[in-house]
């Protein structure tokens, strides 16, 4: 399904990626979050971690798990953005890999994103939408809490010894859970 979003610069398309399409979200997603291309845009983690940020077995295990989907954003035919939802049995939808390509970054196609997201949780019956970001990423998690996300004070260790999920390049990394309600 087609959505369309507008605002002052861009017209987005969302629809849902299918297993084809994981071989070219994996070098979008780490090139969002690692290495020199990430710089260009503010959410970038080259400076934390090293490495990749997924790989296309996970993408694509994301796309075919049932109560999961990955939305890809589109505008003029190019591929934007991206998102995964996943919906739990709580009644909680998580939100991960959250992706902007970081040469349109602070635009607003995130905060169009995640509305995007919000929408489809509500569809599903998802009373509530979490996500994990890692702790020492003050702009991030502001970014969040200004869109009504709150700290739950829940907190995991970062895999600090898996290469699947990069490389740290500071000790002592933490997730921290954020939740808002829907």
């Amino acid at each position: 399904m087609n959505r369309f979003w507008h605002n002052s610069r861009t017209m987005i398309s969302f629809r849902i990626a299918v297993p084809s399409d994981a071989a070219d979200l994996v070098p979008f997603v780490n090139g969002g979050y690692r290495g020199e291309s990430s710089k260009r845009g503010w959410t970038t983690e080259a400076d934390i971690l090293g490495g990749q940020r997924t790989d296309e077995d996970k993408i694509r295990e994301m796309i075919v798990a049932k109560d999961s989907r990955v939305e890809l954003a589109y505008t003029d035919g190019a591929l934007i953005g991206c998102v995964h939802l996943e919906k739990e049995a709580d009644g909680s939808c998580f939100l991960s890999m959250l992706t902007v390509d970081p040469a349109r970054q602070a635009g607003g196609i995130g905060k169009l994103i995640m509305a995007h997201s919000d929408e489809i949780a509500r569809a599903w019956g998802c009373r509530r939408m979490r996500m994990n970001t890692i702790s020492i990423r003050a702009e991030l998690l502001a970014f969040y809490e200004r869109r009504g996300y709150a700290r739950t004070g829940v907190t995991e260790p970062f895999p600090m010894n898996d290469p699947r999920f990069g490389l740290p390049k500071v000790p002592g990394l933490t997730f921290v859970e954020l939740a808002k309600a829907l």
